[in-house]
């Protein structure tokens, strides 16, 4: 069984997204953070599930997808265990956001 690792800049992506929905509800926010943290839990057992990230598809990192966002996440071999790198909106160009944010 894999174990699930957030980096860092992940853990901002999740708070951004808090943030931006928390301007109209905090409530709201909180339990839409929950809920897409818990869409990544099949991961531990299942750590294949997730499709190859096609605009990605030569780094080999894989996704699932909540609602209009897309959880890319990386597979440490050896160990099976998972890092989650970046929580983006369906509607970003992932290519770029990587470009940027990771210097891929």
């Amino acid at each position: 069984m894999g174990k699930i690792k957030w980096t860092e800049k992940a853990s901002n992506n999740l708070q951004a997204i808090h943030n931006y929905i928390a301007k109209d509800s905090k409530v709201y926010a909180t339990r839409f953070i929950k809920s897409l943290i818990r869409a990544t839990t099949k991961l531990e057992t299942m750590p294949r599930c997730g499709r190859i990230v096609p605009e990605l598809e030569s780094y080999g990192l894989r996704e699932v997808t909540y609602k209009n966002y897309r959880i890319v996440y990386r597979i440490k071999e050896g160990s099976e265990g998972i890092e989650i790198l970046a929580v983006l909106h369906g509607a970003r160009d992932i290519k770029e956001a990587f470009r940027s944010e990771w210097e891929l």
